[in-house]
């Protein structure tokens, strides 16, 4: 079958559809909610891992390359979605996790990722060495440098492909010329600049050039997308919203983009719906999400545990899940997913570690305990909900649907709050 991306910028242009999503996350609460959305929807889905959620050691999801994929088709399987309607991406593949270390270590260790991703299945790569390491100059990375190691990433990628069957499409390619830090880093909206078309144009002549000198002109022809940064961004409690005329040279250069490529947009969370759409509309075609997915996730287990809280203050003999305190204690106890992210004072910090939209609790949701409690939680109110329960605690639930059709499964409410969360994304889309 052919992959959706590659006709996607001729689809946009023809207005026979708007942009792709990209599901950016290792939830499997998330993954249900995209897989039954899409479904319903009669869509193809495209969902995505970073490096760090998914790595040849675990990365902070527990999965490998391999096991990922297989996740994903478990999930197709059990809510009825044909896996072939699933095109899996790898995303910021590339010395990013590994920075600290000295730069041929982490090469070394990104060469692996690329190869274990494409044997996996990942059919869309994205190639991300914009960011230096120990021992690279700083504090910006030579575009030279960069260019190579991305040239090096690809031959990997294209080496493993080669040992796949001939039936196997050969992997698209996203390269970057301003990627953001993954998971979001805005302070300030007002600083926040536009790709300037000038840079844009060098990225593109430099990376063709050593892709071509590479000999890999073929996989240069399959690259389909190059990220930008159009004005969006978030942090923990502001987002930059799109402005259309800030990013106006950088929308009308679309059209002198080579071939099949068009433009990625990173860190769109928390965009308004109509800002979505005109983001679509002015050529801004894949657009990646995926914190503000988890944080859907996470306003709906934190309503769930106000609901199981007042329920269980009047029954006896019931334990209670306690998640919100057992994540707290998690997270202070394996301090390393948002000490370096967060700042302030000690009442802040307790603020930010559960409610900031940049979401440093996604790390640990799979930690055990937190697991635990979540199972606990889950259990405690299988039976008992009513939509009056509902309408108190998770009031946007309640109002997305009549009252007479409100769920009261908990773990349908949680699909539903993270489907409002995406909803607009599938919309703007279309």
């Amino acid at each position: 079958m052919r992959n959706i991306l590659l006709d996607l910028r001729n689809d946009h242009l023809a207005g026979r559809r708007g942009g792709r999503v990209a599901i950016c996350s290792s939830r499997r609460e998330v993954l249900e909610a995209a897989v039954e959305l899409a479904k319903s929807r009669d869509e193809h889905l495209l969902i995505e891992a970073t490096a760090n959620q998914v790595n040849q050691f675990g990365g902070y999801s527990g999965m490998t390359p391999a096991a990922f994929a297989s996740e994903i088709g478990q999930v197709a399987s059990t809510m009825g979605f044909p896996r072939s309607r699933i095109l899996l991406g790898a995303d910021h593949l590339g010395p990013y996790i590994w920075r600290n270390e000295p730069a041929e270590n982490a090469m070394r260790k990104s060469l692996e990722l690329v190869q274990q991703c494409v044997r996996a299945g990942f059919n869309k790569i994205h190639i991300d060495t914009g960011f230096g390491c120990a021992d690279d100059p700083q504090p910006e990375l030579p575009p030279e440098t960069a260019a190579e190691r991305a040239v090096s990433l690809c031959r990997a990628a294209e080496s493993a492909a080669e040992r796949l069957p001939s039936t196997v499409s050969r992997p698209l390619y996203v390269i970057g010329a301003e990627v953001p830090p993954p998971g979001g880093a805005l302070e300030d909206p007002h600083t926040l600049g536009v790709t300037p078309v000038e840079k844009l144009e060098e990225a593109l002549r430099l990376y063709e050039v050593r892709f071509r000198s590479a000999r890999l002109e073929f996989a240069w022809d399959r690259v389909v997308a190059i990220v930008v940064q159009p004005g969006v961004e978030f942090g923990d409690c502001v987002v930059a919203r799109y402005c259309s005329e800030k990013a106006r040279d950088l929308s009308l250069f679309h059209d002198q983009l080579p071939a099949d490529m068009t433009y990625e947009v990173h860190s769109t969370d928390y965009q308004p719906s109509d800002s979505l759409a005109r983001m679509v509309a002015d050529h801004f075609t894949l657009l990646k999400v995926g914190p503000c997915l988890t944080d859907a996730f996470r306003k709906a287990v934190f309503g769930l545990a106000r609901i199981e809280s007042e329920q269980l203050d009047r029954r006896r003999g019931v334990q209670r899940s306690n998640i919100c305190e057992v994540l707290e204690t998690a997270m202070l106890e394996n301090p390393a997913h948002w000490q370096s992210h967060y700042r302030g004072s000690e009442e802040k910090l307790r603020f930010l570690r559960s409610r900031s939209q940049r979401d440093r609790l996604r790390y640990y949701w799979s930690h055990p305990a937190v697991t635990s409690a979540l199972q606990l939680l889950l259990a405690n109110l299988k039976s008992g909900l009513s939509p009056a329960w509902v309408k108190a605690h998770l009031p946007d639930v309640y109002a997305a649907q009549p009252s007479d059709q409100c769920p009261v499964d908990p773990t349908v409410l949680i699909r539903r709050r993270i489907q409002l969360a995406l909803k607009p994304y599938f919309d703007a889309c279309a």
